[in-house]
């Protein structure tokens, strides 16, 4: 037999940015237990006092599971270098047999000249190269063979360093391109490595995305 706690849990969780409010303490529960009534009733098949639904959230808030937040917002206060970098170009190509080799020698135009900006990933279908702008006519160069799915221009890119500890705490990507979304911006391309991840977003969106991220220090 179903319980009020597991529906009111179930109801919280398939609402992602409700449960992060939660675990803060941001919500109402009376307001938020009266929203919750009609589905926990229909679930259960019952009439439901809000006293009910209002403990239900509490105990849930309380949760070692919400908690969690906590450990997260630790991790964000220590965040360290934030690098941005504008006049970005992005390209995508289908991975081809001799992609490799002409990425071989982008690799040694871009050792040739160190002020220029550089990141790429490969899937398993697609390999993605981002450089400065500076660079755009020589990958077209290169890659004149490859097939081009997509290219963008008027990008910006924001490099975040993370302390060591990210990799032990689930929910750190989540918590911040969570924000990032609240926000409303738009993520063009993201890309990681263990202890720092980047973002791509069109330059107009770059001032906010920063201040979104810097902010996180201050929760």
């Amino acid at each position: 037999m179903r319980t009020i706690s597991a529906v009111v849990e179930n109801y919280i969780k398939k609402k992602p940015f409700l449960q992060s409010a939660l675990a803060q303490g941001i919500i109402n529960l009376t307001s938020l237990s009266r929203q919750v009534k009609p589905e926990v009733e229909e679930e259960l098949g019952k009439e439901v006092r809000n006293g009910a639904i209002v403990m239900a959230l509490k105990r849930l808030s309380d949760d070692l599971e919400f908690r969690a937040t906590h450990r997260i917002l630790k991790v964000l206060k220590n965040i360290g270098e934030i690098t941005v970098r504008s006049s970005l170009t992005d390209f995508t190509f289908l991975v081809s047999d001799s992609i490799l080799e002409n990425q071989s020698r982008l690799l040694e135009e871009v050792n040739r000249n160190k002020d220029v900006f550089y990141t790429s990933s490969r899937g398993v279908n697609e390999l993605n190269i981002v450089v400065s702008n500076t660079l755009e006519s020589t990958v077209e160069e290169f890659f004149r063979n490859e097939r081009c799915t997509q290219k963008a221009s008027n990008l910006s890119s924001i490099t975040v360093k993370l302390p060591a500890e990210n990799v032990s705490v689930p929910g750190i990507y989540y918590f911040i391109f969570q924000r990032l979304a609240w926000e409303g911006i738009v993520l063009y391309e993201v890309i990681s490595t263990t202890n720092e991840f980047t973002i791509l977003v069109n330059d107009e969106q770059v001032e906010s995305a920063f201040k979104t991220i810097k902010d996180l220090k201050s929760l």
